[in-house]
């Protein structure tokens, strides 16, 4: 049986698993010590308004609840975070995606850590808290 991820703790924890990025998602994989195949959808604002964006989680919810039972993995929580080309793609395309994201996460590849952002300079001149650079 398929389980939804409510609490952000659980999204959170997704997080730190393998990372497969495609053109209009990223999917996380982590196994979640045997609570079942779990899945969650987030989409940020920065894709959006409130249309765009719950028509892309009724999008995902359903790629999710089509791939999971025959190839999502056992015992891991699987986590959809749309990404701007999310809502143009076509359907089947974004299906084909997702198992080749499967695939990928089921062979235990990710892709590479992103990393930290560099901060971005303030214009004028000020670096932290005040501080002027010399």
């Amino acid at each position: 049986m398929i389980h939804v991820l409510t609490k952000r703790s659980e999204f959170v924890a997704a997080n730190k698993g393998l990372r497969n990025a495609k053109p209009g998602f990223v999917l996380l994989t982590r196994p979640n010590g045997g609570l079942g195949t779990r899945f969650g959808v987030t989409v940020t604002k920065k894709i959006g308004n409130a249309v765009v964006r719950n028509r892309m989680k009724r999008r995902f919810r359903e790629l999710l609840r089509a791939a999971l039972p025959e190839r999502g993995l056992a015992d891991h929580d699987h986590v959809l975070i749309g990404r701007t080309g999310g809502l143009e793609r076509a359907f089947d395309v974004m299906a084909q995606e997702l198992d080749m994201a499967l695939a990928r996460a089921q062979d235990g590849k990710g892709d590479a850590a992103r990393g930290r952002r560099p901060r971005r300079r303030d214009p004028s001149g000020k670096h932290e808290a005040g501080k002027q650079s010399q």
